[in-house]
Formats: structure tokens, sequence, C-alpha cells
């Protein structure tokens, strides 16, 4: 009897087990010499029910039948205490949407296999990339380094469910840090490169000791640049700067369970409410966002989500107005709505599925702009490129973010460097300020593997792509004006 059949057998209205083996690599070099390498794998099972209106889960990394048993009858019993307590609580039982049965197989497109390449020839062109950042008279450390993640999942489900993905992540750094002892001051540049859903090509093709000079370059500039003068005005954001904004500010406070009060982990919840969509207005005319678990290359891309749905493409935002959840199969209903957006996720076998954010993403604008439109249109204003520190409040309303370089604007022309910047705002003021949006020819994609949410803690690999767009903001000297 499998294991769908003891927990149906046990009073499980629905039961699905995943099957994960999940492989991390790091490595990470200092100058000219490998710092750190770490090597990890876990593999395990995990089964999750339905019973008596509840949820139950069960997990352990050991695959066999005894085990399969025992974790059927757990699950089981800690879904009738969860929907006991539902019922004595006055909320309803768990409702579950109705999907087509998934069956087939999903790889992520690759071309080399990273885990196939070898320690010694990734550090190389690590090391090698390093030492051509030190090349730079000035740079007074380097740094570089990759992270890897593999991920082979089997999902069957009561329902005759019967899955099998793999999938590929690679996060590639280099960095150059720059310092003036006289003065008490360095400087830190970034890679802009994001984490991609890829193999071993994506790092290749990077070229990193070719871009090693220029970033090396921007840290002496940095060093060595003007600092900001506070105060509001337009902000021209680079993709590589526009995502974790989106990311903060779009993509966290769309989650539905935020939205609901029922999650407030790593992001808090949301300034939006669960009868806002369709209805609010938060961004300008012309702003459209999209959720997307297809988009080629995308962290958050898959063939088939935890819940066994076949994820597809739809509206968070539609010219300005909230228009889409983020759901699963059991928050569908709490939408107003018969089916899932495809949104589960659960990390590893030991991880319970639940509803995690899918690549959201801001279009490109009809026009074609360039960069180089924006920035002649801003009279006054800052171009920023590159991830920096961040902070928002914990409904995903104000915020604070920075970046890694800044560039003076004044009419129409790019000026000179800039440092110590950064720029606040709240969400909607924010988003309805954004008046120019760059084309198609200038969308990209930025991401992170570091999606935190849940107790226990579970982190979701995520995309969002966007053009270069400008908006008005509040710019703050972080640094004092020194």
């Amino acid at each position: 009897m499998c294991i769908r059949d003891r927990a149906i057998a046990a009073g499980a209205s629905y039961a699905d087990a995943r099957l994960v083996l999940y492989r991390t690599e790091s490595i990470g070099v200092r100058d000219d010499h490998v710092q750190a390498v770490s090597h990890q794998e876990d593999y395990g099972i995990g089964v999750r029910v339905i019973a008596g209106g509840g949820w139950g889960f069960a997990a352990a990394p050991r695959v066999d039948e005894k085990t399969a048993v025992a974790l059927a009858k757990t699950a089981v019993d800690s879904a009738k205490r969860s929907g006991a307590l539902l019922k004595s609580l006055g909320q309803p039982p768990v409702q579950w949407a109705a999907a087509p049965v998934a069956t087939g197989t999903w790889v992520s497109p690759f071309e080399v296999d990273p885990f196939e390449v070898s320690l010694a020839d990734k550090a190389a062109l690590l090391v090698d990339s390093a030492k051509a950042v030190l090349n730079k008279p000035g740079v007074s450390h380097a740094s570089a380094g990759v992270s890897i993640v593999g991920e082979d999942r089997g999902f069957v489900s009561s329902e005759g469910a019967q899955v099998h993905q793999i999938a590929y992540r690679l996060a590639p750094r280099l960095s150059a840090s720059a310092v003036n002892r006289r003065l008490g001051r360095f400087a830190n540049r970034n890679l802009e490169a994001s984490g991609m859903q890829a193999g071993w090509e994506y790092v290749q093709g990077l070229d990193l000791v070719g871009q090693a000079p220029d970033i090396a370059q921007d840290a002496l500039r940095k060093l060595h640049a003007a600092p900001v003068d506070p105060g509001t005005r337009n902000v021209i954001l680079a993709p590589s700067n526009l995502w974790l904004t989106i990311h903060e500010s779009i993509g966290h406070p769309t989650e539905l369970d935020r939205a609901m009060g029922l999650e407030a982990d790593m992001a808090g919840t949301s300034f939006l409410r669960p009868e806002d969509a369709g209805t609010r207005k938060i961004a300008a005319d012309g702003v459209n966002l999209v959720a997307d678990r297809t988009q080629p290359g995308g962290l958050a891309t898959t063939g088939w989500d935890d819940d066994g749905v076949q994820p597809g493409r739809w509206d968070i935002v539609r010219d300005g107005t909230f228009v889409g959840w983020q759901t699963t199969r059991d928050q569908a209903g709490w939408a107003g709505e018969t089916s899932s957006r495809g949104c589960s996720y659960g990390q590893r076998y030991s991880g319970v599925a639940f509803q995690r954010m899918p690549n959201v993403s801001l279009q490109p604008g009809t026009e074609g702009y360039t960069t180089e439109d924006l920035v002649g249109a801003t009279e006054d204003g800052v171009l920023i490129s590159g991830r920096g520190s961040w902070s928002i409040d914990q409904q995903r309303y104000n915020f604070q973010f920075s970046g890694q370089m800044f560039w003076e604007v004044k009419r129409g022309r790019i000026t000179r460097p800039l440092r110590d910047v950064a720029y606040q705002a709240n969400t909607v003021d924010f988003w309805k300020s954004c008046d120019m949006v760059g084309g198609e020819g200038t969308y990209r994609l930025g991401g992170t593997f570091g999606d935190g949410k849940g107790q226990p803690v579970q982190t979701n690999a995520v995309s969002h792509g966007c053009p270069p767009a400008r908006f008005e903001a509040n710019i703050v000297n972080t640094g004092g004006g020194k």
C-alpha cells in the first residue's frame, strides 16, 4: 500500500508526498586565495494531508515503507487536531480548490551541470577574477564567489499526480574594496549580475575577469565621489536596483496570507486588504506588474508548484490598479476565485509547502525609452544602480533603499559620481510618481536566493524583472556629508 493510500485509510480527504534531494555548494575567494568551500545535501520525504478539516504534515530523512507508514499516521493525527482547533475557534475548514491532475517531468534549461564542474575549475575562475580586480592600483581587497543550488523533486498525490522536477540555480559574486586611510573612508563595489536559474554556462558567460577592471574602477570612483545633497528629486533606477524595490514594496504585500493577517514573519503583513483587488489604485497609469512562474531564467520558475498546479502568468498591477493576489489551492477561495495561481512551495523535504512569491516584474513601457532617454528628460536627479541596503516597515509601506553606484543628473546629463545616497518614500506615493518606464530592450532580471518566510523559516528563490524607470523620492545623505 502506497503512502497516499495509508493516509486516506487513516482518515485523510487529501494527501501528497514530496521526495526531495536538495544540494548546495558555495565557494568563496578573498584576494588571491580560496577562503571557504562548502557542499551540503539532504534527502528525505515529507507527507502533507487534509483530515478533519485541518492540515497535517510530517517528514523524515529516511525513505522506506516503515517510515512512510509512520509519517502518514502522524500527519493525519496532526491534521485532525488542527481541524478541531479551527472548529473551536469558529474558523472554516481547509478548502481545497480543484486543479487538473499533474503528471510529467520538467527540467530547468541548462547546458552544463554546475555540480559536474570540478571545484578546482570553479575556484580558478574566481581567483583569476579577484586577481584582476586587485590589478587596479588603489584597490585594497577583492572577493569573489558563487552559490549553487540543485533541487531534484518528486511529487505524488491522492488525486493521481505524479511529477518529477529538476532545477539548478546559480548566484555569482565579485567585489572590489578601496580604502582612503587618510580620510578614514572606504568604498565597495559589487558585481551587478543576478542569480539565475541556469547551468554553469551562465557564470562562464558573464566574463568575470573581463568585468573586474570596471568594478575596481567604480570602487575608486565611489571612494572619491562627492556626497549627495539631500532633498526631494527624481531618481532613475536601473533594473539592478529597482528589482529589490519591487520585491519589497509589491511582491510581499500582494501575498494573500499577509493581507489576511495569517502571516507576518520576516516581511510583516501588508498595507493592502483582501477587498482591494480590482479597486485600489497604487501606481501611476501605465504601470503594469505581472507575476510569472514560467519566465525563462526566473528563480521561481517551475513546471508545477507543490500543490500540483501548473503555474502561469497573471496581472498583479494593471494600469496602476492592484488586481491580482498570489495564491495557493487552499487560498483561492479567500480571493473569491475557483483556482490557484500556483504559488505553493516547500524548500526542502522537511518544509511544509505554503504560499511563496512568484517572479513579479515591472513590464516595459510602450514608448521604447532607453536609460539615456530617462536621463535626458531629467532636470535634477540621481541615477542609481546595483543592490544596496534596504529598510521597510511591517506593512510594506514606508521604505528606504540604497544602491551600488550613484550618478548626479543635471539638465539632462550625467555630471559626476555621488556617494552616501539612499532614497525614501512610501509604496503608493512612490509608484504613483512613476512617469517614465524603459522599453523592451532595457528589461533585465534581478533576484535573490534569500526570500525568507514562515516558522520554521524557509527560503524561496525569486526573480524580478524590470526596465529602468523614473520616480520621485526623498534623497538622504547616509554619511552625514563627510
